[in-house]
């Protein structure tokens, strides 16, 4: 379940509606994404398509999408720094960035145009799509883990167009999620 944090009023937002109605405004698409049928740990990524091929089949109907893939990033994924490096400064794209989180937890700092800076985390059965144009940026939660589902228009991806307005610089790739609340001492 995605979680919104809007730092600059002091807010938290969480639970699928509420996070769904908070973002819409702005274009943004947020909901939960099961697979038609259990995927085990590891499974392969054409498993995966596969077992989303229904939801892929639909938002390349809706979205104009005509390719689907996964990305799998782990602490140890060569050149993972420069790969992070490329997606966590303030910029935006001419197509649409559509991801299904299948593991790990990022968050999406999106920034509309004359409007607060919210972090948008997502971890495993959340489907975000930031529409073109919309400036963001994207940082890994503290694991450094990512398995997503990615949808494209144009097969060969997106390039980022950066603002350079310094703004991603004032914020912490941040996680609220569980999986990073501290363990209680014992007694």
């Amino acid at each position: 379940m995605a979680i919104v944090t809007i730092p600059e009023l002091d807010r938290k937002i969480e639970g699928d509606q509420a996070v769904r109605e908070l973002l819409a405004p702005f274009g943004i698409d947020y909901e939960r994404a099961e697979p038609s049928r259990p995927v085990p740990p590891g499974a392969s990524a054409d498993d995966l398509l596969a077992a989303y091929a229904e939801k892929i089949d639909a938002l390349k109907a809706k979205g104009g999408y005509v390719t689907a893939d996964v990305i799998d990033v782990f602490p140890t994924t060569p050149g993972l720094d420069a790969m992070l490096n490329r997606f966590n400064a303030e910029h935006w794209h001419s197509e649409d960035e559509v991801r299904f989180i299948i593991e790990g937890r990022g968050v999406f700092h999106i920034h509309p145009e004359g409007q607060p800076v919210m972090g948008v985390e997502v971890g495993p059965g959340d489907l975000i799509r930031v529409p073109a144009g919309i400036h963001h940026w994207f940082d890994l939660c503290a694991d450094r883990r990512i398995r997503a589902i990615r949808l494209f228009r144009d097969p060969a991806g997106w390039s980022p167009n950066y603002t350079h307005t310094g703004v991603d610089q004032q914020f912490q790739p941040l996680c609220f999620g569980p999986a990073y609340l501290p363990p209680s001492a014992g007694v």
